[in-house]
C-alpha cells in the first residue's frame, strides 16, 4: 500500500469514527446528566431521614451570615467546585424548610456568596504553575487575583446591605413567583417521575441510613459533575480554542457574551477562569481584557444551580438558584463600571510575589482555608 492510500485510509478511518465517538460523548453525558438528578433526589431524602433535631442544628448554625459566607468558601475551597457547592445548598434548602428549622432560603444566601469566593481558589492554584518564572508568575497570579478580588468586593458591598435590606432575597423570591406563575416549578415532573424511584431504592439499599444515603449522594454527585464537565470540555474546547484565542477579548461585550457561553457549556466557572491563566502570564492579554470574560463566567457558573433546582420542584430551592444568579448581576452592575478598583488591588499583589515567592501560598491558605475555619469554630 502506497503512502497516499495509508493517509487516505487513515483519514476515512479517523471521518466514519468521528459521528460514533459524538453519539457516544452525547449518550455518556446524557447518563452522566441522570446521576446527577438522582443524586440531587438522593441528599433530599438523605436530609429528611435526619429529623427535625438536624434542620434545628443546621438553622441556628446558618442564621448567622458570616458563618453561612464562610462555610461557602470553605466547602468550595475543600471541593474546588462551587456548582458542587451550590447543588449541595440547593438540595439542603428543598429538603424542607418547616417550623422546625432547617435550611432556610434567607441563610442560604450568604452560603452561594461564599461560594463564589471559594471557587476563585482553583486559578489560583493553577497560576502557581508559573511560580519559577519571574514576570509571568507575576502576571499570571493577578489574573487569578484579579477573579477572587472581584468576588471579595461583591460580597464585601452585597453581604451587609443584603443582612440590613434584603434585596437579593426580595427579588429572587419575585423572579421565582414569575417563574412559577410560567410553569416553572412543573418543568420537574417528568425529572421527577424517571429518578425519584430510583434514589428511594438507593436509600432503602443503604437500610434508609440518612448519612450514608447522603454519603452516597455526594460521591455520584461529585462524579457525575466531574465527568460531564470533562465530556462537555472535550466536545467544545477544541472546537472553540481557535475562535477564543482570536477573538474572545477584542471588545469587552465579546468577552463577558463568551465567558457567559463556554461556562454555560462546559459546566465550570473554574476551568473557564483557569484557561486564560496562562494566557495573562505570558503576556497575550491584559488585565483589562480579562475582567469582562471573568465576570461572564461568574454568571454561566449559575447554570448548575437552577439544573438542580428545576429537579427538587421546590420554589425555595428556585429562589436560591435566582438568588446566585442576581447576586453576581448587582456585583457585575456595581464593579464593571468600578474595575479599577480589583484591577488595582490585583496588580498591588502581584506586586508582592516578587518580594517573595511565598505570598501566594500563603494567601491560599489563609483566606481559603484558615479565616473560614476560624470563624465557623469561632462563631458557628
Amino acid at each position: 500500500m502506497t503512502e497516499d492510500n495509508r493517509r487516505f485510509t487513515s483519514d476515512f478511518s479517523t471521518a466514519t469514527q468521528q459521528p460514533v465517538v459524538l453519539v457516544l460523548k452525547i449518550l455518556a453525558l446524557f447518563a452522566l446528566l441522570y446521576v446527577f438528578i438522582v443524586s440531587i433526589n438522593m441528599m433530599g431524602g438523605a436530609f429528611n431521614l435526619f429529623g427535625a433535631e438536624f434542620s434545628k442544628t443546621v438553622f441556628q448554625v446558618t442564621s448567622n451570615p458570616l458563618v453561612g459566607l464562610m462555610i461557602g468558601v470553605l466547602a468550595t475551597a475543600i471541593i474546588q467546585s462551587s456548582s458542587t457547592t451550590t447543588t449541595m445548598i440547593v438540595g439542603l434548602v428543598a429538603a424542607g424548610v418547616s417550623a422546625e428549622g432547617g435550611l432556610s432560603f434567607e441563610a442560604a444566601i450568604p452560603m452561594v456568596m461564599g461560594a463564589n469566593i471559594g471557587t476563585s481558589v482553583t486559578n489560583t492554584i493553577v497560576s502557581l504553575g508559573h511560580i519559577t518564572q519571574g514576570d509571568e508568575f507575576k502576571r499570571a497570579f493577578g489574573g487569578a487575583m484579579l477573579h477572587d478580588f472581584f468576588n471579595i468586593c461583591a460580597v464585601a458591598v452585597l453581604l451587609p446591605i443584603e443582612t440590613m435590606f434584603h434585596p437579593i432575597r426580595y427579588c429572587a423570591r419575585y423572579a421565582q413567583e414569575m417563574f412559577s406563575g410560567f410553569g416553572g416549578v412543573e418543568f420537574a415532573s417528568p425529572l421527577a417521575m424517571i429518578s425519584k424511584p430510583v434514589a428511594k431504592q438507593l436509600i432503602h439499599f443503604t437500610g434508609d441510613s440518612g448519612w450514608i444515603s447522603l454519603l452516597l449522594a455526594f460521591v455520584l454527585l461529585i462524579l457525575a459533575l466531574r465527568y460531564m464537565i470533562k465530556v462537555l470540555k472535550s466536545m467544545v474546547l477544541a472546537r472553540v480554542e481557535k475562535f477564543f484565542q482570536r477573538y474572545v477579548f477584542r471588545t469587552p461585550a465579546l468577552g463577558f457574551i463568551l465567558g457567559i457561553a463556554i461556562t454555560v457549556m462546559v459546566q465550570s466557572s473554574s476551568i473557564t477562569t483557569s484557561m486564560v491563566v496562562p494566557l495573562l502570564g505570558a503576556g497575550v492579554i491584559t488585565f483589562g481584557q480579562i475582567y469582562p470574560y471573568l465576570l461572564g463566567a461568574n454568571i454561566g457558573t449559575t447554570i448548575t444551580a437552577f439544573l438542580a433546582s428545576f429537579v427538587t420542584g421546590s420554589s425555595d430551592a428556585i429562589a436560591v438558584a435566582f438568588a446566585h444568579l442576581i447576586f453576581n448581576i448587582f456585583g457585575i452592575m456595581i464593579f464593571w463600571p468600578l474595575k479599577k478598583l480589583p484591577i488595582w488591588m490585583s496588580i498591588k499583589m502581584s506586586e508582592m510575589t516578587q518580594k517573595s515567592k511565598l505570598v501566594p501560598i500563603f494567601y491560599v491558605i489563609v483566606v481559603f482555608f484558615i479565616i473560614p475555619g476560624l470563624v465557623i469554630y469561632l462563631m458557628g
